[in-house]
């Protein structure tokens, strides 16, 4: 599979002129002939749960709305997949981070809706809900799963998509924080033996600056490719799912985890010691 990352800048209020940015950065990446392309999560507007106004839930679209609409043309247009992550309005009342795969048809092939809404630096809890699953979709040959933002910080986000059956897992992200990204996105690749691709934005977005360097990760935890952390860019690589046998075959987690003893995991709250 040849996978492409488009690292870019969604200024203030401006979803229109964002999202046909993002589309002239899919005809670019159109020129690498990629199978995949991943576009940052909430890449159609700036990343407003830095801030606290419920004016933003007019951002919410549905999925045939504006920003899937484009995107869905898109996809048909070069014959390959998007994901593409917007503020969801799934119906009245219903508000996701959902990250939706576009196939080569244009048509939406699977949703994934974040299921940890960030309540660390941002406000994501008091705009939408989380999802409750972990879906595995394909995309050719492979099993693709995704892991939205902060849901790398739980590494079950990345277990369950791998018992799940995934290969590949896209991370679409809007964070400042650059420290320890890479620490932590090649752990969550090599404890799973799947191929990790983190896709952020980067540049300044309200109060923030987006830290960018968007990278590829194999299966044993290696960067293969690395965006740089100021400007935007488009990375592209070619993926090979034997490394994923390899990987597994080297590092025998699969065969050697032991569910029958992580009970306190699942354990409610209140029956935690301490």
């Amino acid at each position: 599979m040849r996978l492409s990352l488009v690292q870019m800048n969604s200024k203030t209020a401006s979803r229109d002129e964002n999202v046909e940015r993002a589309c002239a950065f899919v005809d670019e990446a159109a020129k690498r002939r990629p199978d995949l392309v991943v576009l940052p999560e909430f890449f159609n507007v700036e990343y407003f749960p830095q801030f606290r106004d419920y004016r933003y839930m007019d951002y919410a679209e549905p999925d045939d709305g504006y920003t899937q609409t484009r995107m869905k043309e898109k996809a048909r247009q070069h014959g390959f997949h998007i994901l593409s992550t917007i503020f969801e309005a799934a119906r009245p009342g219903f508000y996701y981070d959902t990250a939706m795969l576009i196939d080569p048809e244009g048509q939406i092939v699977g949703k994934y809706r974040k299921v940890h809404p960030a309540a660390y630096l941002s406000l994501e809890k008091i705009y939408f809900r989380g999802g409750s699953t972990f879906p595995v979709f394909r995309v050719g040959d492979w099993a693709v799963g995704v892991s939205i933002c902060y849901d790398n910080l739980f590494p079950e986000s990345c277990r369950c998509l791998m018992l799940n059956g995934a290969e590949l897992i896209l991370a679409p992200y809007a964070t400042p924080v650059s420290d320890p990204w890479e620490n932590l996105l090649t752990t969550r690749a090599l404890e799973n033996g799947v191929f990790l691709a983190a896709c952020n934005h980067v540049g300044r977005e309200g109060d923030w600056v987006m830290s960018g360097k968007s990278m590829i990760i194999d299966p044993l935890g290696k960067i293969l490719l690395q965006a740089g952390g100021e400007v935007e860019q488009i990375i592209s690589a070619d993926i090979d799912r034997e490394a994923v046998v390899r990987a597994r075959r080297r590092f025998l987690l699969a065969r050697d985890r032991r569910p029958d003893a992580y009970g306190a995991i699942t354990k409610a709250t209140e029956e935690l010691h301490g």
